[in-house]
């Protein structure tokens, strides 16, 4: 067999989409950022501080596996498709997802005691954000969507699948000792937060957004938990979870249509998500 015909082969694989295909991309994914630590800790001091272990075991691992992501988008030719603009255009409501997002991120950026947290540590939780951000929207709202739609799922079911696999990469959390209980918790927020991070792509248009949305809220929750100040707009931001969990089972409800990404003959027309009772 030619490399091309190779080539074509790897390609018409993943043109198929569907669940499955999605759950194998996370899977893989896993995988990769729980095994570079595993490989590059021998190359690190045995009791790193605190802001070299953010460096070692999430920036590192994480930048690495989006760099794998975009390599397979480049082996697919789909670097257009998951970063360029959305087949699908958003509704005003959506807006609503990325205000909630937003304001609580610079809430709780807003109560960090930077003096204590040291130049060196924000500066890492920040480098790490964006490094999250990229390979988890990357891998969730860019791949997994774009494969759930290429099966022809409804937006619901495109929103909802890509959310629960945003959130099962979290149980990973159990690995590093961390509480039943929390990890559940956790797992209601990440598919809250997954929700809106969805609703985002959507209403702007374009994957870099939830990025960058996605890229603020890391550093921001870390850093505001580990050197927080106190006061009124302390105890506003403690609201932001309780918050996301709302806003994102809530306007789950609202999400309506169908995206078809292609067919045999080409690209069909877009679909519109909608409020209930408006056409799509």
């Amino acid at each position: 067999m030619s490399e091309h015909e190779t080539s074509s082969l790897w390609r018409r694989f993943w043109e198929k989409g569907g669940w499955w295909r999605s759950l194998l991309v996370v899977v893989a994914y896993f995988v990769v950022y729980e095994g570079v630590p595993l490989l590059f800790a021998p190359l690190f001091p045995a009791s790193p501080g605190p802001a070299a272990r953010v460096w070692i075991f999430t920036v590192i691992p994480i930048a690495f596996g989006g760099l794998v992501l975009v390599a397979f988008a480049w082996s697919l030719g789909w670097l257009r498709e998951l970063f360029g603009p959305q087949p699908v255009r958003g509704r005003g409501w959506m807006w609503i997802a990325v205000a909630v997002v937003l304001v609580f991120n610079i809430l709780r950026f807003a109560t960090v005691d930077y003096a204590k947290a040291g130049a060196g540590m924000v500066v890492a939780w920040l480098v790490a954000g964006l490094c999250i951000g990229f390979a988890e929207e990357t891998l969730t709202r860019g791949f997994v969507v774009n494969l759930l739609r290429k099966h022809g799922y409804r937006e619901i079911a495109v929103a909802s699948v890509s959310a629960a696999l945003f959130a099962a990469l979290h149980a990973g959390n159990l690995l590093t000792g961390q509480s039943l209980v929390a990890t559940a918790i956790q797992l209601v927020y990440t598919f809250a937060f997954g929700i809106l991070m969805y609703l985002t792509l959507r209403v702007t248009g374009n994957l870099i957004w939830p990025i960058l949305l996605h890229a603020s809220t890391d550093p921001s929750t870390f850093l505001s938990t580990l050197y927080p100040t106190q006061g009124p707009v302390a105890a506003v931001a403690g609201l932001g979870n309780p918050s996301v969990i709302v806003a994102g089972l809530v306007l789950l409800i609202f999400i309506r249509g169908r995206v078809a990404q292609s067919t045999e003959e080409g690209l069909e027309p877009p679909a519109r998500l909608s409020t209930p009772g408006k056409a799509g």
